[in-house]
């Protein structure tokens, strides 16, 4: 493939980590932060020292505060921004979209979240702001510290057209960045935003001590209320078996490259939600996804008992062993109600 003029939106560490992959695979990469100071610095050192430290970019990508710079003649813009700041982000860059027939910019949305009062997940947001704009979303199990190091990943992308889902692939796939596609973008989203409650569910867990039997029920029954409430809204059962669904549930549950996980592990050993993510020192997605992945459970009338006990602890101070009595002492059931005796 040609190379492509690709602007990558939000200078943390995974849009480091995908500057990096994009430079390296051939494509003329610019990379765009609101903050001049984090600019500088990311000239003076090739990357992203404070949220990427080891991963040094081509001489070639290019660092920017200015949207124009970062937005104007580019193919494809990669948006990465935490989900709080998206919709502020998009309407920055929308004044420079080219929208014409003739080239219309891809975004790849690569933010995982649902915005807290309109309940919209971030494609949709996306849409909101720039109306009939070509947007796909990218996701999967991809910590930003592997995919830096070259460390072998699969994820997906999901578009609304097949062939824009293919020409994603072939801008992102490399021998050790393999690309899979789908054309179910709300479950993509469903999963990859959910996953980060759940996470912060097994991180309480780690914290407090229950042991792996209690963290491996945590990630069973936590993928199948993230199914239940993504099929009741549109997504398909494939996708939450698949890699944006149990793939990147089970390695944000797992690993300590997780910022969700790290924190519920803090507030598992007693800390508040905010001395958790102070300590952690990132934007912890899954704090504020749950209010909203609450008020969806309710909204479509589906039950998600491990959401409303990250919920209690969160928000409503309740100590995490009373949430696992309470999780633990619920109404008997049975596993799966579609199979039959």
């Amino acid at each position: 493939m040609d190379n492509q003029q690709i602007g990558v939106i939000g200078a943390g560490s995974w849009g480091i980590a995908l500057a990096y992959l994009l430079s390296n695979n051939g494509h003329n990469v610019t990379v765009w932060s609101r903050s001049e100071t984090t600019v500088e610095k990311l000239r003076s050192y090739h990357g992203n020292e404070d949220k990427l430290p080891g991963v040094k970019l081509p001489e070639s990508v290019v660092y920017t505060s200015d949207m124009k710079i970062a937005v104007e003649d580019k193919d494809i813009l990669v948006l990465v921004v935490p989900s709080a700041h998206l919709r502020e982000t998009v309407k920055l860059m929308k004044t420079y979209i080219i929208g014409n027939e003739e080239h219309k910019q891809i975004i790849v949305n690569c933010t995982k979240g649902i915005e807290d009062d309109t309940l919209m997940v971030m494609s949709d947001v996306i849409l909101d702001e720039i109306p009939g704009c070509n947007v796909c979303v990218l996701s999967g199990p991809s910590h930003a510290e592997e995919v830096g190091k070259g460390m072998p990943t699969s994820i997906v992308v999901g578009a609304f057209e097949k062939d824009i889902a293919r020409y994603i692939q072939n801008v992102f796939m490399n021998s050790v960045f393999r690309v899979y596609i789908s054309p179910d973008m709300l479950g993509i989203e469903i999963g990859a935003a959910l996953k980060n409650v759940i996470a912060l569910a097994a991180g309480m867990a780690d914290g407090y001590g229950l042991g792996d039997n209690a963290k491996a029920a945590l990630i069973t029954r936590g993928i199948a209320e993230i199914g239940r409430l993504g099929m009741a809204m549109g997504g398909k059962f494939e996708t939450f078996s698949g890699l944006s669904g149990i793939g990147d549930l089970v390695v944000t549950c797992a690993s300590m490259h997780s910022r969700n996980r790290r924190a519920g592990i803090l507030i598992g050993q007693g800390k508040t939600y905010q001395e958790a993510m102070d300590e952690v020192h990132m934007v912890v997605e899954g704090v504020y996804t749950a209010k909203a992945a609450l008020k969806l459970a309710q909204k479509y009338e589906v039950e998600m008992p491990i959401v409303q006990a990250v919920n209690d602890i969160l928000f409503n101070s309740k100590a995490p062993g009373d949430a696992l009595n309470d999780l633990m002492l619920r109404d008997k059931k049975i596993e799966n109600n579609s199979l039959d005796w």
